[in-house]
Order: C-alpha cells, then structure tokens, then sequence
C-alpha cells in the first residue's frame, strides 16, 4: 500500500536551506520516492492552520518513507532542516 509523507515546513533561514533543495530529491528517489507536492501555493479553506511550505512524497510502503526518513545518507540534510526551519511531518499510508 502506498504511504506518503506530508510535511508542513517553516524555514526561518532561507540562505542555509537552500543547499537541501537539490540535494535530497536523489535521496528520496533511491527509496522509490516521488514528490507530489514540493512547495507551490495553497488556500486556506476550513479552520486557523497557517502551513508553510508544504511537502508530499509518496513511497511505494511506509517501510520505504521510514528508510527514507532513517537513511545515513539524509541525516546531516535532516540535521539542517531541523537547524533552519521547524517541520511538522507524518507517515500516512493511503491509496
């Protein structure tokens, strides 16, 4: 079953973020990723949440996304993401 991660990022430091941008797509596809979202504009249409830059990947099954999530490889790009910015993210498992 497929599973997605969608993240809700806030990047309070653009200028140390940027190298993440074209470094970790390779990483996500190595786990048999796809972003289906990766920024791009969104309407608000119920209730007070105001997201930031929004993420979807999509994975072949969870076990994929968390071996993304868990790869050595993506660690010190996780590392920045955390260090830049604030992320609320989930594993969803869909259709």
């Amino acid at each position: 079953m497929p599973a997605y991660i969608i993240a809700d990022v806030h990047v309070d430091d653009l200028a140390k973020f940027q190298p993440y941008v074209p470094a970790v797509p390779p990483i996500v596809r190595k786990h048999g990723g796809r972003y289906l979202v990766r920024g791009g504009k969104w309407e608000p249409v119920e209730g007070e949440w105001h997201p930031g830059l929004w993420v979807v990947i999509e994975f072949p099954d969870a076990n994929a996304a968390r071996a993304f999530m868990d790869d050595p490889e993506y660690a010190p790009w996780k590392a920045l993401r955390q260090q830049t910015g604030r992320t609320n993210g989930v594993i969803v498992e869909g259709v």
